[in-house]
């Protein structure tokens, strides 16, 4: 199932609740025939709790899942919307916990051989000193990023969806998009062992984790991090649905794409991450549970950025994050000029 949490705003008339209670309001829902109706799964099932929000169906597990299932297949037409009258929001507005992962090496690699150019970028000699800095190892990957899940612990309390205009921090003007996507944990669990952790997934969504690059270069110089370079309102996009994991069943073979303002900048392929979800789900789950609701980030596919690639938005600039058979991620981005409030 392609799951959604949206909102019913039917365009043409005047915001007000419908009926049935739905407009504006926060309702679970699946796309079906090829994302061009909605079904209104709240809605279907009126006084099921399973079926009131995405996490209420994370938490009732195989039973939720199979009520949903046999409602997309009946297809019971009172509850069944129009594409057009449906405003989409994050799929899992409130995940239980939010990390992003360091999933794929290469992005790393990539990231700190631009760090180092932008560094040796002020030197009479940019060229030399960069190589300089290579051979000085400083900005080498650190071993630990191959021998296991390195990752961060985001806000979940920061997230936005599909649409959803993102503004940069103040006192920042180069925000940029990274190119990911994630897995959000199907049951609460510890000490899960490899060969049961894919049974963990409930399902895989695209992930934008933006950041403020100019604020993270100074704050990370602190070495505790990236601070509000990466921690602002709206920093960490879901959507456009939560696919779930019986419909894609090889998550580690899907094209990448990130396009802005129509113009592709990146493109790469899920087949070429360092680890996996499951490595994660076994690793984040060795000392304490994972729970219901948690969503984990794959990290930045190669090229996924505008930082790697030397490029920076602008103001107005609209960003799509694709992920083969999950669906496209896109955001109206807000850069103030400098100096502005």
């Amino acid at each position: 199932m392609r799951l959604i949490t949206f909102e019913h705003r039917p365009k043409g008339r005047p915001h007000r609740e419908d009926r049935e209670g739905r407009e504006g309001r926060e309702r679970l829902g699946a796309l079906l025939d090829d994302d061009a109706v909605v079904l209104d799964l709240t809605a279907a099932a009126p006084g099921e709790a399973a079926l009131g929000s995405m996490q209420a169906l994370i938490d009732a597990g195989d039973r939720g899942l199979d009520r949903a299932r046999r409602l997309c297949e009946t297809r019971p037409g009172a509850a069944l919307l129009e594409r057009a009258d449906v405003r989409l929001r994050a799929p899992l507005p409130r995940p239980a916990r939010l990390r992003d992962c360091g999933l794929f090496i290469a992005h790393l690699k990539a990231g700190l051989r631009e760090l180092a150019r932008r560094t040796a970028a002020g030197a009479d000699d940019p060229a030399a000193e960069f190589e300089k800095l290579m051979a000085s190892g400083r900005f080498d990957l650190n071993p630990l990023f191959l021998e296991r899940v390195m990752y961060y612990t985001a806000d979940h309390l920061s997230v936005s969806g599909p649409e959803d205009e993102i503004t940069a921090p103040t006192g920042s003007g180069e925000l940029d998009f990274e190119l990911e996507f994630a897995a959000v944990v199907g049951r609460t669990a510890r000490g899960v062992e490899p060969d049961a952790a894919r049974e963990h997934i409930f399902g895989y969504t695209v992930f934008n984790d933006w950041s403020a690059r100019d604020l993270q270069a100074v704050l990370m110089r602190a070495g505790v991090g990236p601070c509000e370079g990466k921690d602002f309102e709206g920093s960490n996009t879901l959507g456009p649905c939560i696919v779930t994991r019986d419909e894609l069943t090889d998550p580690y073979s899907l094209t990448m794409t990130a396009r802005v303002n129509g113009e592709e900048w990146s493109r790469g392929r899920t087949d070429g991450m360092q680890h996996s979800f499951e490595d994660a789900v076994v690793q984040l789950s060795r000392d304490r549970a994972v729970y219901a609701g948690d969503v984990i980030g794959s990290g930045t596919v190669p090229s996924g950025t505008g930082f790697d690639l030397a490029k920076s938005l602008a103001d107005g600039d609209v960003v799509e994050l694709e992920v083969e058979r999950i669906g496209i991620l896109r955001n109206r981005v807000r850069v103030p000029a400098r100096g502005s409030s």
